[in-house]
């Protein structure tokens, strides 16, 4: 994909929710996601691709700025590319809080997910 397009960003209702209960614990979380959230925009795609899907899905690992033990310690983001307008932030979680997240829990909330019509 050309990293000069501009990408539109939507959330899941699983990624808002998340992002809100981790919002009370870690007051830097919203400036730790900026950087992600520009070059995702940007079309910069970064991670590591998330096989077992069906679908076009990254994770990234985050530092929490909060927190004083680097990206191992700090925060997962699942995106997937839609297409080559559409990003979708899938969810985030702490991985002090979760370990990992399963193929079929991805798959699970992008399917309840409804593309915005252009």
């Amino acid at each position: 994909m050309p990293d000069s397009s501009q990408f539109q960003i939507f959330f899941s209702d699983e990624f808002r929710d998340r992002l809100r209960t981790l919002a009370k614990r870690y007051r830097s979380i919203q400036s730790d996601l900026q950087p992600l959230l520009e070059n995702l925009q940007s079309g910069t795609l970064i991670g590591d691709s998330i096989v077992g899907t069906g679908y076009t899905v990254f994770k990234v690992r985050l530092r929490n700025s909060d927190i004083q033990k680097g990206k191992s310690a700090g925060y997962r983001v699942i995106y997937q590319v839609k297409n080559s307008v559409y990003i979708l932030l899938v969810t985030i979680y702490s991985k002090s809080d979760q370990d990992t997240i399963t193929a079929s829990k991805i798959r699970e909330i992008i399917n309840q997910f409804e593309t915005p019509k252009a």
